[in-house]
Formats: structure tokens, sequence, C-alpha cells
């Protein structure tokens, strides 16, 4: 078995606001005092007079311009004759006001393009409670949602590993595979039972299938022509809600996320809200075309807006392996490795790179020359320093292929040639 040796990060940013004052003119605001009092009042002939005249002129003035309609334009502007024809901007006397009609729009149409090809899973399993109060081991049932999307018209349905895997034992319950799954069609109330044909849990995919014909087959576009910034929608029932859009757009893509089980995925971010039940769903672009899966989110206290999906291209060949084998076929060395830093191989006289822990019986490593205690230092002449960049090498490859491992044995590097075998 190789062991994939993943370090999970947890990184804290702290981003603080600051108050900017700007005085591009490097003006000075000065109070002024007069330095001459006057010796003596007239109230009546220095104020009031005045000020009754500069009333009565500024009304005459202001009256004649608003009599005369091209001064009045001039003053406030036209807004029946300025408004723009543009479908973006309108200009209504000082103020630009932005349409919103072009975005609305967009979202409409790649939500009638998607909806059709989402469907709501809900998953059916039993939790047996160990060491019961009442004695003796209690089980019941229990129940969670997911999201799904049609990937052909007679019924495959490609959704997340965890969607319908649900396995799992703890020291006090566990949880039994799925014992039923239910999928709901969109505007649509008959209910279908699914039936799994293949998981993956390495990629989080899963292909499932009921039993029904025309149905609405998504789309994909290209995931790997995605810019940051353009408009994405996920779609898919978020605790439990069928059929629920979001919108946002894309936050980042090739994100390297790593989930609480340690593994390491590379997605698209995004910030349209995603919750639980979105898993499985889609995110798509403003074509409505699949870009991606929904398959996480970050939480926290300060998180907000942080979720992942699966790149779409990145699971078309693992659909179609799960559809023929119900399994992903990869290709397998057979080792147990540690990965070793320059600390740890100074201390223990070794070189740098992955320490061969075990070599598994009958293994592609074992018929190679591999053995217990080497040290393997490139891989087709790539040099390698953890498990996760010899996986890299040899996922590139197929099973049956031949593979380059240069280990460092008792000091001495030795080129080894093995024959990939498919992963048990």
């Amino acid at each position: 078995m190789e062991n994939n040796n993943q370090e999970n990060k947890t990184k804290s940013e702290n981003n603080s606001s600051f108050k900017t004052v700007s005085n591009p003119g490097n003006y000075k605001a000065v109070y002024e005092m007069d330095a001459k009092p006057k010796k003596k009042s007239n109230f009546g002939k220095n104020v009031v007079l005045p000020f009754i005249s500069g009333v009565v002129g500024c009304a005459v003035v202001i009256g004649t311009c608003f009599g005369v309609p091209s001064i009045r334009e001039q003053i406030i502007g036209n807004t029946h004759s300025n408004t723009s024809n543009s479908s973006n901007t309108q200009t209504t006397g000082y103020i630009d006001q932005v349409s919103l009609s072009n975005y609305s729009d967009t979202s409409v149409y790649a939500a009638n393009k998607i909806l059709p090809s989402i469907v709501g899973i809900q998953i059916e399993y039993n939790v047996t409670s160990m060491f019961s109060i009442f004695g003796g081991n209690q089980t019941s049932t229990a129940t969670a949602t997911g999201s799904g999307i049609i990937i052909s018209d007679d019924g495959y349905i490609l959704t997340n590993n965890h969607v319908v895997s649900s396995s799992e034992a703890e020291a006090y319950y566990q949880v039994s595979e799925a014992t039923k799954i239910t999928v709901t069609l969109f505007n649509d109330d008959t209910k279908y039972d699914a039936k799994i044909i293949g998981t993956d849990e390495e990629t989080d995919l899963a292909v499932i299938k009921i039993d029904a014909t025309g149905l609405t087959k998504a789309e994909f576009a290209d995931s790997d022509s995605i810019k940051v910034g353009e408009f994405a929608m996920a779609v898919g029932s978020p605790l439990g809600l069928q059929s629920t859009i979001t919108c946002g757009v894309i936050s980042a893509v090739n994100r390297e996320v790593t989930d609480t089980d340690g593994k390491t995925y590379t997605l698209i971010q995004t910030d349209a809200a995603i919750n639980a039940g979105n898993s499985g769903g889609a995110l798509v672009n403003s074509d409505g075309k699949v870009i991606g899966v929904n398959t996480l989110k970050l939480t926290g206290e300060d998180v907000e807006g942080m979720g992942f999906a699966i790149p779409i291209n990145s699971t078309t060949d693992i659909t179609s392996q799960l559809i023929q084998y119900s399994k992903v076929r990869r290709p397998y060395i057979g080792v147990t490795g540690m990965d070793l830093d320059s600390e740890t191989a100074k201390k223990n006289n070794l070189v740098e790179g992955i320490y061969v822990k075990d070599v598994e019986t009958f293994s592609a490593a074992e018929k190679g020359g591999i053995k217990i205690g080497d040290v393997i230092i490139k891989a087709d002449g790539k040099d390698v320093k953890t498990m996760d960049e010899l996986n890299e090498i040899k996922n590139a490859h197929n099973i049956g292929d031949q593979m380059t491992i240069t280990v460092n044995r008792e000091g001495e590097e030795k080129d080894l040639t093995i024959t990939l075998g498919e992963q048990p």
C-alpha cells in the first residue's frame, strides 16, 4: 500500500482596516479672525438692508435662469434627453445609474439551462449505538441529503462519494452503507430509487443510476479555461431545499485544499454560497454549462464565502471508469514510504528522499528489486523527496507501463526498472 503523507497547514491572515484622509490639493483649513473690530454699530444699515437686497437679487436671477430653457438645461441637465440608450447605464442629472438587467438575464438563462439537469438525493442509512444505556446495541435509521448532476439521458448521475458512501465507525456508534438512495428530479414529484454504480474515495466522486429515460443531460464547459472574476452559479439542494441557486464569481483556480481527513484536492474556489446538501451539485458558468462539482466549503467564525468545486475536466476519466469498472483503475508501485527531510536524514546517516518502510508481496516494487531500507531519490530521472511527488509521477503512467526508480542503498545509487501493477 502506498502511503500518501500529507501535511496540514493552517494559515491565519490578519487584515487591518485603516481610515485614510486624502488631501490631494495639499490645502490647509484656516480660521480667519477680523483683526479690526468696529467702533460703531449700525445694524440696520450694515446687515438688514444688504441681506434683503441679496435675497431679492438672487431670486430674480434664479427665476430668470429657470425661465430660459437653455440656461435651465445647462444648470440641471435635461433628464429626458440625456437618458442613455444603453441597457447598462442611465444618466439622470448628476448620477449615473448602472442597470442590473444584464446580470439578471445571465442568471435567469444559466438557471433555466442547468436546473433540469440537477437532482436532489436523499440517503437512508442505519446508525448503531454501542453500549446503550438500555442494554445492548441500539439501531436507528438516519437520513442525509445531497445533490447530483445528470450526465446521460438514460439515468446516470454524477455526485460526490461522501454523499452516497456514509459508512464509518467511531468508538460509540457505527454508520452503515446507504440502505436506500432516492433521487428527485427538478419540477417532478416522482421519486426514483437509485443504485450505486461506482465510487472513488480518492477523488470524492461517485456515479449512481436511476431507471429513467429522456432526461436532460448537463452540458460541460472547459474548466481549464475559466478565469478569476467570471460569473459562477452553484446549483443543488442545500439543507434539502430542492433546486436552489446561489450566484457569485470564480474566486480562484487550482486552489489546493486539505480536508479534515488529510486529503488534498486541487479545486475551483467560489464565493457562491455552498451549504450542506449542495455537495454533488453543479457549479456552472454564465452559459449554464458545468465547470465543477460542488464538494466542500471552509467553515469557522472568521470564514465567509469560501466554497470549492472539483473541476469538471478532472472528472471525465473518473466517471468513465466508474461506469465501466465500478472503480478507478490506478497504477501501483507497492511500497509504504516515509518522507525524509534533510534534518531527519542527517540524524540517521541517510540521504534526503523517501525511506521505504515496507514492500508489498508480489507488487511491482518487489518484482523490480526495491527493498526495505532503500531511499527513493528519483523517479523517471526526476528528483523526488516526498510520496506526493512520487505519486504524481506514477499517476502520469498507465497500468503496465515501465517506470525507472532510483534508490540510495547503503550509500550507493541504483537504477531499478519496475512494471506498474494495478492498485488493489
